[in-house]
């Protein structure tokens, strides 16, 4: 009897530490300017390597919530919100939006990667440039990036990571890029110090440059030029132009345990253009 009641005794024991057991949780990701072209893809494949996503829209609020019912279709959880990653003083109550759907749908206060992808294109010639197209650009992709990054490095768990977007153009020149290539290559540097000052959290931040991907980008100039879409494509040593799912996957990657040691990189995702 002693026996039978140590023995039974031992198996509630265990069965009662298995169901209080906390379930492990869903690494989460935020993707700005998730609601089409690379960041669509980078959000969908995000939730394919079983990571939840609140991605981030401008104007395309439709778009975004047809991306949430696929994630979510998928099994994964998601989230749009509203952000102009040009409005700096916007991020204090952008955040506080995220803290209130972290709270509410994951029941958690903190995330675990941020996708600095949202952006805007644009050819400008040297010649062309003003200080109101100038600024606008520099708000969109260095100041908001920089700032969001700072305010959003307070609410990440440790261990997680960070992933910038450059372009193939800061290693080649293309005439009209002047300010937005020089923008990227200010935050290739940016990368390095945030992968040097958070390293001591765990925190890894990488840079992703993609070469030409036909979206509808920079008023899908790619996909509306097959001259222009065929001389890129004959510059590439595979012959093509990029796919959004050609970044998005690298994108994900970069959010898991395999790319653990990869830290303070600029990878380029071009297919060997100008090599």
């Amino acid at each position: 009897m002693i026996s039978f009641l140590q023995t039974y005794s031992q198996q509630l024991a265990s069965t009662l530490q298995h169901q209080i057991k906390p379930k492990k949780m869903n690494k989460i990701a935020l993707v700005t300017g998730g609601s089409r072209g690379l960041g669509k893809d980078m959000a969908l494949s995000l939730a394919k390597k079983n990571i939840d996503v609140i991605l981030t829209y401008n104007n395309n609020q439709t778009d975004a919530e047809e991306v949430v019912k696929t994630i979510e279709a998928s099994g994964q959880k998601a989230v749009a919100l509203k952000l102009d990653v040009g409005d700096i003083k916007s991020f204090e109550s952008f955040l506080g939006q995220v803290s209130e759907v972290l709270q509410s749908k994951w029941q958690t206060s903190t995330f675990d990667f941020l996708i600095n992808n949202a952006g805007i294109g644009g050819t400008v010639p040297i010649a062309n440039m003003t200080e109101e197209i100038f600024d606008n650009f520099v708000n969109i992709h260095f100041k908001g990036v920089y700032f969001l990054t700072q305010k959003s490095l307070l609410m990440m768990n440790d261990g997680g990571a960070i992933i910038f977007l450059s372009s193939g153009t800061t290693r080649f020149c293309l005439p009209g890029y002047s300010v937005y290539s020089s923008l990227k290559s200010a935050v290739e540097n940016f990368t390095k110090y945030v992968a040097k000052e958070y390293g001591n959290r765990g925190i890894r931040s990488n840079i992703v440059a993609p070469g030409p991907i036909e979206t509808d980008f920079n008023g899908a100039a790619i996909r509306n030029n097959p001259q222009m879409k065929g001389f890129l494509s004959s510059q590439t040593a595979l012959g093509r132009v990029g796919y959004a799912d050609d970044i998005g996957s690298v994108v994900a990657f970069l959010c898991t345990e395999d790319a653990k040691w990869i830290n303070g990189q600029r990878i380029e995702v071009s297919g060997g253009i100008n090599l």
